[in-house]
């Protein structure tokens, strides 16, 4: 017993130790949990930018603005979980916020967060004044400096939408088809947002009459595409406006023959293309087409789409373990439009390459490792649409009796190629060394590449060749010893000696007389000079004439590079060559290059333009050119190319408006001449020429086979929107021994990018939980067998299935703006990841949701404004918002009334208006519950409710005695009652069948201001003298039950599905909406019950939506078909 208790306390022991052990290499680390998004407030307004951060604490949380530290100040404080709080924004705080955590371990930086201050609307573009014929097209167009809802306006009057010849665009274009004589007049926009209203200018439109029928006219296009750059998720509109007789017929299409995704495209007004939440797939060149109906005729115009996307990491850098004087890599790749800039940080701070940190292809690579590098190293992609973080940690790992480094290094140069170096052994631990490690680098420029050369323990000096000549070299040495490194030594920096130039320059040859070659090249690059060019060397002579002419150039600066030859014949061919020299000598010259001078010609043609070539890679060239100034009208360009020493091929034919143009389809590490002329209507112009390299291409690196194959055939499902499949096949090997896998996880959103988990298992298939939704995940496999592990498997890319809204619109706000319009707007439901395709607004005043009737807006995900128009005045009206996407509709949120005054008071207030902008005060009508007075109501009706059944529950045990008695009178009194009214004399009622007159709860409602009951049947109106008398049914005073309980009207009782009930005073008047108390749980009764058709105005005259919902009543129906005598002064005995 005693061992096995021994036992029992030695597992728990085991237990605990593993469990700390776990807890400290799991907490030690440090990341963010929550990081700060962008946001945008108006002045004045508080805000909140999130950011928590965990590991093992302490953990400090710092903020930066723009990349400097921010300070606290009386407005601006970190709140206790690291958020920044600003309590009332103004404009000086707009910028980029980062925060920044740190505990022992080092500091962690968090991706970038933009605050945006939403200011006074300023018209960027005012509509213009404009004239156009009868029956024609008119079009008017303005443009603000911030999101607001735009509206027009037509001699200070809203302009009516009810005719399909208006359209006005989200971008605050208005088209105006077929216009008419009562299209003229005074135009001009309105633009409204939460924080300002504001008028434009007014534009005249003119109208010019017509006599007779219009002439038939080819299709035109007013207004077509325009080059548009837009955000991810954005509305982008591509507007096409034609006219013509007949009207022509517009169609869409795309330059590369993709077709058009219709899922979020459609087509407004006669021809414009809306297209919602524009993605990645949607870039590209949009072509619009007018086409005369029955005709060939038409036209197109083109408009290039750019969808700006936030980047991406497709490469995360992972945590690496090294040893001291060790070499670390770290590896990031990102993608996003425009293309990211990388920047690699350690613990939060920027890194400059130096002698041993150095960074060239989005690579960080640090050699020599010592303590000081153990830290947080995160790579961080940035553009113009965010920013994304991905971190990882380098632990260096320190091992003692090492040798120390070696002493007195010395170099000295041998050639331009060649520098040797000695050095003497360490001073301790010297028998213990087993190898030296030689580390070279360029001392000048950034991101050098640094080189290593190993050698043996029985020699204390090296030659290093293969430099390049005319440089300076930094050097140092390591020793090793089976335990490890020793520290890097000092380092030496040596000169190698010139050399003569490896290459001459390309050269450019140009006539701007029929007598003279402009000769200009580029200077040599530091790696084929060798050295500094002292002088060039010109060689010249004609095709048929053996005499070479020579000039010798002397440099005085890097910018002599051209060189005029001038007294030449004209329509003659030059062949033209040069050489380089430095101080040591001359270079070989260059291959000859021809060019013919232009023949003598009285007409005045183009000039040569100014020529460019630079190898896009190695198959292609980019030429660029410049016209340079004449007064010739150009007609186009004719360019050829051709391979060093063959003819020319075929010449290209360009527009003149081109200044760019790409060769593809050469040969590597190919010398081209490229040959560009401009020709105008007198001929052909002079004529650039250009040589240049294209390079050779870049060979593919040889890869390290690995002991174990990587997983293969995986693929990746969604289940849900928080699960996703992960199935995979076993590597083909002969092995039988178990394998286990690991799989890794990670979202490629911005949010959690340095986030990465693990899985281990045994199976080939495994389901991932725990996942965020609507969110793209990159997962990959690997193998584990006896200790050793394959590499990663080529990642798949899996997003979770999109998740319904679960939390209704934020800050739902209503302003009255007119005095029959009002505007509401409201923020995206705070749910993490959340896609809104759009927003239901339901709204309705006093008696329409009595009636159940709600009138029903419809707004597009990107846009949290509606206008409420022709509202009418005094009355109260209740607004309420849900969003919905393609998995279905979310909640509606807290009912917010807003209350009208009266026609009295308004013309009280007279209304002032300008001509060309106002600024209104949104404030009157704005209500608004939060969740703090809900909860607060919620428990006191409950606490009431209580109290109200413990009362009936002692009344009732109390008058037990007396209800048999009670019942019997009342019963007797109401048959009586009954049968003298005469309803019904051919057949009594007998006495059980009058025992429906008992009160009872069925499906009514009760309204307390209007003094009305409701039912299935109908509306009952109440006697104003009972407006004062209380409920009955729950008094059981025996002394009550006999005069009290006395009714007045028996008749009126009588009618089929009517029930009567007496009042509360005045003050028990409440207003909720059909189905409010069950909006909370779900949408409500009301938000299953609308189509969702969409209704750009609250027209009363157009389809309302009816509650079909069942309101309980505490009274009972009688089911007798007598018709009531009168429907006034009634009363019901107490139950």
């Amino acid at each position: 017993m005693g061992s096995v208790k021994w036992k029992t306390h030695q597992r728990l022991l085991i237990l605990l130790w593993v469990l700390s052990f776990t807890g400290v290499f799991s907490f030690s680390e440090l990341s963010f949990t929550i990081e700060p998004k962008d946001v945008t407030a108006f002045e004045g307004e508080r805000v909140i930018l999130d950011c928590q951060a965990q590991g093992e604490s302490p953990i400090g949380v710092r903020w930066r603005k723009n990349g400097v530290p921010l300070h606290e100040s009386g407005r601006v404080r970190v709140l206790s979980n690291g958020s920044l709080c600003i309590s009332s924004s103004a404009q000086s705080d707009e910028g980029f916020y980062q925060c920044l955590a740190q505990n022992r371990y080092g500091a962690v930086l968090s991706q970038r967060s933009r605050l945006t201050i939403s200011d006074v609307l300023l018209f960027i573009t005012h509509p213009v004044h404009a004239e156009v014929k009868l029956g024609s097209v008119a079009r008017f167009s303005c443009a603000v400096s911030a999101s607001a809802v735009i509206s027009w306006e037509l001699n200070q009057r809203s302009l009516p939408l009810d005719s399909d010849r208006i359209t006005v665009l989200p971008n605050g274009v208005l088209q105006i088809r077929d216009v008419t004589m009562r299209d003229a007049g005074n135009y001009r926009c309105l633009a409204t947002n939460m924080a300002s209203r504001v008028r434009s200018r007014e534009a005249e439109l003119t109208i010019i009459p017509v006599s007779g029928l219009r002439p038939l006219m080819k299709p035109h296009i007013i207004a077509g595409p325009q080059n548009i750059s837009a955000g991810l998720r954005q509305s982008v509109v591509l507007e096409c406006l034609a006219e013509g007789n007949p009207r022509p017929l517009v169609s869409w299409s795309r330059a590369d023959s993709k077709p058009i995704d219709v899922s979020g495209a459609r087509v407004l007004g006669n021809g414009n293309l809306i297209i919602s939440a524009v993605k990645a797939h949607h870039s590209g060149t949009y072509l619009c087409r007018a086409t005369t109906p029955g005709t060939r005729n038409y036209t197109i115009a083109a408009g290039n789409l750019t969808v700006l996307v936030p980047p991406t990491l497709v490469e995360k850098p992972e945590s690496q373990t090294r040893p001291r004087a060790g070499t670390a890599r770290f590896s990031c790749q990102a993608e996003g439009t425009p293309a990211p800039r990388i920047t690699w940080l350690k613990n939060g701070q920027v890194i400059h390459s130096n002698g041993r940190t150095k960074m060239y292809n989005n690579k960080l690579v640090i050699t020599q490792i010592i303590p000081e590098d153990d830290a947080f190293y995160q790579c961080q992609a940035e553009n113009s649409q965010g920013s994304v973080v991905s971190m990882s940690r380098l632990i260096v790992v320190l091992s003692e009796d090492r040798p120390s480094a070696p002493r007195n290094i010395h170099a000295e140069t041998i050639s331009s190629s060649a520098i040797l170096l000695a050095w003497e052994r360490p001073q301790y631990n010297a028998h213990k060394v087993i190898a030296y490690s030689i580390h070279y680098m360029k001392s000048e420029g950034l991101n050098n590449e640094e080189y290593q050369a190993v050698i043996g323990n029985d020699t204390t000096s090296h030659i290093v060749d293969d430099l390049e000549p005319a440089r300076n070299y930094t050097f140092y040495i390591v020793a090793y010893m089976p335990m490890g490194a020793s520290r890097m030594s000092e380092q030496v920096t040596q000169h190698t000696l010139e050399d003569v130039p490896l290459r001459t320059p390309e050269l450019s040859l140009t006539s701007r007389s029929p007598s003279d070659i402009l000769v200009s090249w580029q200077p040599l690059p530091p790696k084929l000079s060798r050295g500094r060019v002292s002088a060039y060397r010109l060689s010249y002579r004609t095709a048929t004439d053996e005499q070479v002419i020579s000039v010798e150039l002397p440099v005085p600066s890097e910018n002599c590079t051209q060189y005029l030859l001038q007294g030449l014949q004209p329509d003659t061919i030059y062949l033209i060559r040069m050489s380089a020299s430095t101080r040591v000598g001359w270079s070989q010259p260059s291959a000859w290059n021809s060019h013919r001078t232009p023949k003598t010609s009285s007409a005045t043609v183009p000039p040569a333009p100014n020529l460019e070539l630079e190898p896009l890679n190695c198959t292609s060239v980019t030429v660029r050119w410049h016209p340079a100034p004449s007064d010739a009208v150009l007609q186009g360009y004719k360019l050829s190319f051709h391979p060093d020493g063959q003819s020319e091929d075929s010449v290209l034919q360009l527009p003149p408006h081109d200044h760019q143009h790409s060769i593809t389809g050469l040969n590597p590490r190919v010398k081209y001449h490229v040959k560009l002329l401009a020709f105008s209507a007198n001929g052909d112009g002079y004529q650039a020429h250009q040589t240049v390299n294209t390079p050779g291409c870049p060979s593919a690196p040889n890869r390290r086979l690995a002991a174990l194959p990587s997983p293969d055939h995986i693929h990746a499902a969604a289940n849900s929107s928080a699960a996703v499949s992960l199935s995979w096949g076993r590597p083909a090997f002969s092995s039988g021994k178990p394998v286990s896998y690991s799989v890794r996880y990670g979202a490629l959103s911005p949010s959690d990018a340095a986030t990465v988990r693990y899985v281990q298992t045994s199976e080939q298939t495994v389901t991932v939980t725990g996942l965020r939704p609507n969110t793209r995940y990159e997962f990959s496999v690997r193998l584990h067998m006896d200790q050793m592990s394959s590499p990663w498997s080529d990642s798949v890319y899996q997003r979770t299935l999109l998740e319904a809204p679960s939390c209704p619109p934020r800050s739902v706000r209503v302003s009255l703006i007119e005095d029959d319009t009002a505007l509401v707007s409201w923020k995206q439901p705070d749910q993490p990841d959340l896609s809104v395709t759009h927003y239901t607004v339901l709204y309705a005043s006093q008696s329409s949701w009595l009636a159940g009737e709600w009138q029903v807006l419809q707004r597009e995900g990107s846009n949290m404004m509606a206008l409420l128009e022709k509202l009418e005045s005094g009355n109260v009206y209740l607004v309420k918002i849900s969003a919905s996407n393609q998995a279905g509709d979310g909640p509606f949120s807290s009912t917010v009334e807003l209350r009208l005054r009266s026609k009295t008071q308004q013309g009280k207030n007279p209304r002032h208006t300008d001509s060309h902008a106002e600024k209104t005060a949104f404030i009157d009508g704005l209500y608004h519950m939060d969740e703090k007075s809900m909860t607060g109501i919620i428990a006191g009706v409950c606490i009431a409710l209580s109290c109200i059944i413990l009362c009936i529950f002692i009344l009732l045990t109390k008058s037990k005695t007396h209800r048999k008695s009670a019942s019997s009178k009342m019963i007797g009194q109401v048959r009586n009652d009954v049968m003298h009214s005469g309803a019904s004399s051919a057949n009594q009622q007998q006495a059980e069948n009058t025992e429906v007159l008992l009160p009872m709860t069925r499906t009514h409602f009760t309204d307390a201001k209007v003094r009305v009951l409701i039912n299935h049947a109908g509306t009952i109106m109440s006697d104003p003298q009972s407006k004062r008398k209380k409920w009955s049914m729950f008094s059981n005073n025996p002394k009550s039950n006999g005069n009290k309980s006395k009714i007045e009207d028996p008749a009126g009782l009588n009618e089929v599905g009517k029930s009567v009930l007496c009042y509360e005073d005045e003050q028990s008047r409440v207003y909720h909406p059909l189905g409010e108390s069950e909006s909370s749980q779900t949408s409500g009764a009301d938000s299953g019950n609308f189509s969702h058709d969409e209704t750009e105005t609250a027209d009363p005259n157009r389809a309302s939506y009816k509650s079909n919902e069942c309101i309980a009543s505490v009274c009972a129906q009688i089911p007798d078909e007598t018709r009531p005598k009168s429907p006034s002064h009634l009363q019901f005995a107490a139950l």
